[in-house]
């Protein structure tokens, strides 16, 4: 007699994609399978990066260790499903005092039907969970949605997978309008401390405002301007470098020393892109702060001299909007701040790419 085929998540038990999510048909796939399209981060094969190990334990111990939070990290695709459904396997549940747990672990999932972001769904962590958690969306209207997936801004991913109704339409998602990415490099803020959500770092807005790639290399306490960080950016194939480590020079002399040559490095390398100078988002700045713009000026006028394509954006403007009522702390942005930047920075990019 005939038997039937066994299930393979029988066979295999790392194939069984634990839930407690009840909908009918739901399937889980890996977000690392096509036709998903990952966008900002990297698996190693054991969990996702922004950095090669290799360049992160040579720069500093916080890069090393920060090089694995998913900052920028996107998953990207096209599905009918009624529903979306993610599980994830995020071994850290760390807590901050000053930054919800729904930035540092959660997911954001943003939907672009008919040309525009809309934020549908916040996949938020239960306060105690342990190595893992999901969550689903239920969509109220049928059809085909393109759906932008954010990875956490804060903690480590291992895998992460997507759930939809079995038998339903899984596509590849369209490239951005500009799909050479803008990267960024800098410090805790660059990583999105302390944004509610990750779809609400700077970068993530001006990714939805522009239809642009980005890759997030900001690391809390670690943005050094270190020589080896300076030669793997210039490695990259980006559209735009935006340059902000200032909150990390551990010293004003340290500043002077590193910001012309790290930038003198992405240069030589790229020697046509926008690179726009930042330094840090605050309205009242000591006489140290006032010395660490005056640094990235030079540099920026040295730039602007010798007719190369550079931008310059001394922090207080970064806070037109918000102020003083855009910061958690007296330093890391709310979401009001956040928006704040992006609008200083979307004057720079509305020339840059010309919508």
């Amino acid at each position: 007699e005939d038997k039937p085929m066994p299930d393979i998540t029988d066979i295999d038990k790392n194939l069984k994609i634990e839930t407690n999510i009840e909908r009918e048909g739901l399937v889980f796939k890996n977000a690392l399978e096509e036709p998903f399209k990952i966008y900002g981060i990297f698996h190693d094969g054991k969990r996702y990066r922004r950095l090669p190990e290799d360049i992160a334990e040579k720069t500093n111990p916080g890069v090393h260790t920060l090089s694995t939070n998913t900052a920028g990290g996107r998953v990207r695709f096209i599905t009918d499903s009624p529903y979306v459904a993610i599980k994830v396997n995020i071994p850290n549940n760390v807590k901050f005092s000053h930054m919800p747990l729904s930035a540092q672990s959660g997911f954001d999932m943003y939907t672009f039907d008919g040309g525009e972001y809309q934020a549908v769904k916040s996949f938020l962590p239960p306060y105690n969970f342990v190595d893992t958690y999901d969550g689903v969306y239920d969509f109220s209207v049928g059809g085909e949605h393109f759906v932008t997936i954010d990875f956490p801004l804060y903690n480590d991913v291992y895998d992460l997978y997507i759930g939809t109704k079995e038998g339903s339409v899984i596509k590849e998602a369209p490239e951005y309008k500009y799909n050479i990415p803008v990267v960024y490099y800098g410090s805790s803020i660059t990583q999105g401390g302390c944004a509610s959500r990750p779809g609400m770092s700077y970068q993530a807005i001006l990714s939805r405002e522009f239809d642009v790639d980005h890759i997030n290399l900001g690391f809390s306490g670690s943005g050094r301007g270190e020589q080896i960080m300076a030669d793997y950016i210039a490695s990259l194939d980006m559209s735009v470098f935006v340059y902000d480590y200032d909150h990390n020079a551990p010293s004003v002399e340290h500043y002077r020393e590193t910001h012309e040559p790290f930038y003198k490095t992405v240069r030589a390398a790229h020697p046509d892109i926008p690179i726009i100078f930042m330094t840090r988002p605050k309205v009242r700045l000591n006489k140290e702060e006032y010395e660490r713009i005056e640094i990235a000026k030079k540099t920026y006028e040295n730039a602007k001299a010798r007719g190369e394509n550079v931008y310059f954006i001394p922090g207080y403007e970064l806070c037109e909007i918000s102020g003083d009522n855009g910061m958690v702390d007296g330093c890391h942005p709310t979401d009001l701040g956040f928006f704040s930047m992006a609008k200083r920075l979307s004057r720079e990019f509305d020339r840059i790419f010309k919508k």
